[in-house]
């Protein structure tokens, strides 16, 4: 295997060249949000500047292109996860609304008394909205636990099923532990008690293949933004079966197939909900991510990420107080730490005036910061462009801020 050319992928990504406080920016934020190669931000250019124009309504030219830019983007995306059609593929703004779209609709078919199955280390986007939905249906959320090294009970999640279990919600991966969550088993297990399965894969599709077929998910969902695309848009993969039985999420222009005062019919599979003026520029964009990741290959960039991972942690090791959170086997590559006893936000702003951007805080994953018994961590966490370089840069920053925070 050729050796992963980090410098000539960092020459994609022209924010990596500026200066923060006069220091050389080193982005360690990659969980929240990835940045953006200048191919992608062509991309969105070139729609605005020769191809827009609304879509899937107009007869003429420009319509037509940009329909047919939009509606390659979604067989690009039908491609890179392996769903059986595109009318399983549905864009939404991001992860946040897929889940919220499921949660609704699907939501809608379950009955007073029904059982959902979370884990504690989720997202609240994949918290509050099975929430919204217990507390108006009158549902039961259960929680299953995690380990000392942060993996998932899952002997307890097993325990945890009843006859009225209908739906399991987990993430692939953690965005403050790294645990890569076997998500086929867990799949697989819903599945043996007659549950639908949804999977959180906002973590995991930069940094791992994901074949919904493979996986048997009956939802799966992500963003653009966390992997290298523009944000405001994502995916809502669905099984057709369970989408074709679903009601539609928002209602409007181009989810209908006919309107009338005495009632409205809905258009097809994935239109059903897509109301409204669809972001075609950034699914055309977005197709242009994908096509950016795949070249350099998931494999090659998982492989990168995992030796800065081990080199990384390594020497943080051997700071004195150091504590790392999340230290599963096979884990991805994000670093959630505090120095001690230090504030997790004292870490962050004097990492930042060193020009090292990390995030602080309770990561949007406020039920696990309780099972670890801390208000919130400093993450670290890498990409593609990330080099040796800089997380020596970051290890001796952590030595040089360490006694301040003592």
């Amino acid at each position: 295997m050729p050796q992963f050319d980090v410098q000539a992928v960092r020459a994609d990504f022209p924010i990596l060249d500026r200066k923060v406080y006069g220091k050389p920016l080193i982005y360690l934020d990659n969980t929240a949000t990835s940045q953006t190669p200048r191919a992608v931000v062509d991309a969105v250019t070139d729609m605005y500047y020769q191809h827009k124009a609304n879509v899937h309504r107009g007869v003429h030219c420009l319509s037509q292109e940009a329909t047919d830019a939009m509606e390659a983007a979604r067989e690009r995306v039908r491609q890179f996860i392996n769903a059986s059609s595109v009318e399983e593929i549905v864009f939404t703004r991001g992860t946040t609304e897929a889940i919220n779209l499921v949660a609704s609709s699907y939501g809608s078919l379950l009955s007073e008394g029904d059982e959902i199955i979370l884990t504690v280390m989720e997202h609240h986007s994949n918290i509050v909205p099975w929430q919204m939905l217990a507390s108006r249906k009158g549902l039961t959320i259960k929680v299953v636990p995690i380990d000392s090294a942060g993996c998932l009970d899952l002997e307890a999640y097993r325990a945890l099923f009843t006859d009225r279990t209908r739906v399991v919600a987990v993430t692939h991966i953690s965005n403050v532990l790294g645990t890569v969550n076997p998500v086929a088993e867990i799949i697989a297990e819903a599945h043996r008690h007659g549950a639908v399965a949804l999977i959180d894969g906002a973590q995991a599709v930069a940094h791992t293949a994901v074949d919904v077929r493979a996986l048997d998910a009956d939802f799966y969902v992500f963003s653009s933004h966390k992997m290298y695309g523009p944000t405001g848009i994502g995916v809502l993969y669905g099984r057709k079966s369970l989408l074709e039985q679903m009601p539609p999420y928002q209602g409007g222009g181009e989810m209908i197939g006919h309107v009338s005062f005495s009632g409205t019919t809905w258009a097809e599979l994935p239109f059903k909900f897509e109301a409204g003026t669809p972001d075609y520029v950034d699914a055309a964009a977005f197709r242009t991510a994908i096509d950016y990741l795949t070249g350099l290959g998931i494999d090659a960039v998982a492989a990168h990420e995992e030796e800065l991972l081990r080199y990384t942690t390594e020497r943080m090791m051997e700071i004195p107080g150091m504590r790392i959170f999340g230290t599963a086997p096979g884990k991805c590559a994000i670093i959630s730490f505090l120095i001690g006893n230090a504030h997790h936000y004292d870490t962050g702003m004097l990492l930042d005036k060193l020009g090292i951007a990390v995030r602080t805080g309770h990561h949007c994953a406020q039920p696990l910061m309780d099972a670890l018994g801390v208000e919130g961590t400093v993450r670290a966490s890498f990409a593609a462009y990330n080099t040796f370089d800089e997380a020596d840069a970051f290890i001796a920053a952590l030595r040089r801020i360490a006694p301040m925070l003592a």
